[in-house]
């Protein structure tokens, strides 16, 4: 039987799918245009500037992209091209593939930063108490633990 959206639920749904369908596109726009990059590629550089050395394993790095190694590979593959990344084995085990943010690509990412922050500040930030912004923390850490779940699920 299927378990209908009550109007409520309709109208949350409706919005959280504006948000899917425009924030991407808007963040996309701003980064090709001011840095010629996309979001993903603006989030894989940062989340390798996290590390202490800038580097992380591709596993490792799907994990703080949200993005399947598949995607990532992808990515990284030109991201390298560029000289922004570089990949090597882990000295632990060869199984296991390193990225390491190389000057180039920290140098690009300093660059994007400012004009990113200020795009997402705008766009998602701006106006939200800071009840609000715990909230969307809340319900964003929700809804992507139902998705991985339901991952799982599907894999057994």
């Amino acid at each position: 039987m299927t378990r209908w959206l009550t109007e409520d639920e309709l109208d949350a749904w409706l919005r959280l799918a504006g948000v899917m369908l425009k924030l991407g596109p808007a963040l996309d726009s701003q980064l090709q245009r001011d840095s010629d990059m996309t979001h993903f590629d603006y989030l894989c550089l940062a989340m390798l500037s996290e590390s202490g050395d800038r580097t992380r394993t591709m596993s490792d790095l799907a994990g703080k992209t949200n993005a399947s190694l598949s995607r990532l590979s992808h990515v990284i593959t030109k991201l390298e091209k560029r000289g922004y990344v570089s990949r090597c084995p882990s000295p632990a085990s060869r199984r296991v593939t390193m990225v390491r943010l190389t000057d180039d690509g920290w140098g690009v990412l300093v660059k994007a930063a400012p004009g990113h922050v200020e795009t997402v500040r705008s766009l998602v930030f701006d106006g939200l108490s800071a009840d609000d912004v715990a909230a969307l923390e809340k319900i964003a850490g929700h809804i992507v633990e139902r998705i991985e779940a339901s991952r799982l699920d599907s894999t057994c």
